[in-house]
């Protein structure tokens, strides 16, 4: 009988530095990343409050190019590519005609005839292959991700520090813009996003850059408190922030209007893919909806376990953690819409036994501007 093995796991540019690092490293979706330096909840907190760094080259690029490069971005997403200035970016979904997501992605504008996407690690190959069959239109769809490594800069002194690399003048760039300048010599794409609630920097460069670019930005940040952060961190940061992970709040058979995404959906910009789906259902009102809740009782709500409103099952936990700044167990979870309302008891079924929580306005965090 002839034997199989896995495959193997794919590795950032940044793998040995992580390692040269003692960060504890996981297979997430296929790839060696890591999961955590000094601890979750110490490099969340440094985000919170000083300064972190994280690989996140495993996210894939995409590129569209071509006189109707902005006619098939907004072909095949819900936001407005159209009112995009060069040098904006914007948040926005993948759709698939039924209004579920192929995937949740940025678009930054370079010009009308040039875009970039930034999509999920786990979903770069399905998404270029999604929009390369939609293509009909004078635009070409390039898969790019071997061409960038991403380093993400967040927290409240991600300008300080990066700001010591740069000629850029980074306080002129606006949250969701970009640029193209230089990060210590290296040529980059400088982004103003995040995924942790913070404000902070995205940085695109080129992939034999990538291992220096991380040691010297660690070192920027040495007088800022600056942190090395990994997947763990990074999960419990956007789930304060109450930022959507494809899979988890959101995947094909969830809309933006269910996942309290409804404003990267413009149904007045003209058709794009998904929206009919979007129409009827804005029109037929929701059945369920993403909420957000504490737990009241003992215990910690994991991804998956079932959720009970008035004695009976009436969902599932979408995302769950103790979230470090608040020092409370959080989570959000899908609920029939007569559920969803803040102020609500629900119950969380934990190892079979069922824990009191209530349902929560969200944000759960929102950093002061």
């Amino acid at each position: 009988m002839q034997s199989t093995s896995a495959a193997p796991l794919e590795k950032t540019p940044l793998n040995d530095a992580h390692r040269k690092l003692g960060a504890r490293m996981v297979d997430f979706g296929g790839w060696d990343m890591p999961v955590e330096y000094s601890g979750i909840i110490a490099e969340h907190l440094a985000v919170r409050r000083a300064v972190g760094v994280f690989d996140v080259s495993h996210m894939g690029e995409l590129e569209v190019r071509g006189p109707q490069a902005l006619a098939l971005v907004d072909l095949v997403t819900s936001n407005a590519a159209a009112r995009l200035a060069d040098g904006q970016a914007q948040y926005s979904g993948l759709l698939y005609p039924n209004g579920g997501f192929v995937d949740d992605i940025l678009v930054h504008r370079f010009a009308s005839d040039h875009f970039f996407l930034c999509v999920n690690a786990s979903n770069q190959r399905k998404d270029y292959e999604w929009i390369a069959e939609q293509n009909r239109l004078d635009a070409e769809v390039e898969f790019a991700s071997k061409k960038y490594v991403q380093i993400a800069i967040q927290g409240p002194r991600a300008l300080a520090t990066l700001g010591r690399l740069t000629e850029t003048d980074l306080s002129s760039i606006r949250y969701y813009w970009f640029t193209r300048g230089e990060v210590s010599g290296a040529p980059a794409i400088i982004a103003r996003t995040g995924y942790t609630g913070e404000d902070g920097f995205e940085i695109y460069v080129a992939p034999e850059e990538g291992e220096r670019l991380w040691n010297v930005i660690l070192d920027a940040g040495k007088d800022e408190g600056i942190l090395p952060c990994g997947l763990g961190a990074r999960n419990t940061l956007r789930l304060e922030a109450t930022m959507a992970l494809y899979g988890h709040e959101i995947n094909e058979s969830i809309t933006p209007y269910e996942a309290n995404l409804g404003w990267i959906v413009k149904l007045d910009k003209g058709d794009f893919i998904g929206r009919g789906a979007l129409v009827q259902q804005k029109n037929e009102g929701l059945s369920r909806r993403l909420a957000g809740f504490e737990m009241r009782g003992r215990g910690i709500a994991r991804d998956g376990y079932r959720v009970i409103a008035g004695g009976q099952d009436a969902g599932w936990v979408t995302s769950g953690s103790p979230a470090p700044l608040l020092q409370k167990n959080i989570g959000l979870c899908m609920l029939p819409v007569a559920h969803a309302a803040e102020d609500q008891p629900i119950e969380i079924e934990i190892r079979g036994r069922r824990v009191e929580a209530e349902t929560v306005a969200t944000p759960f965090y929102r950093r002061k501007k």
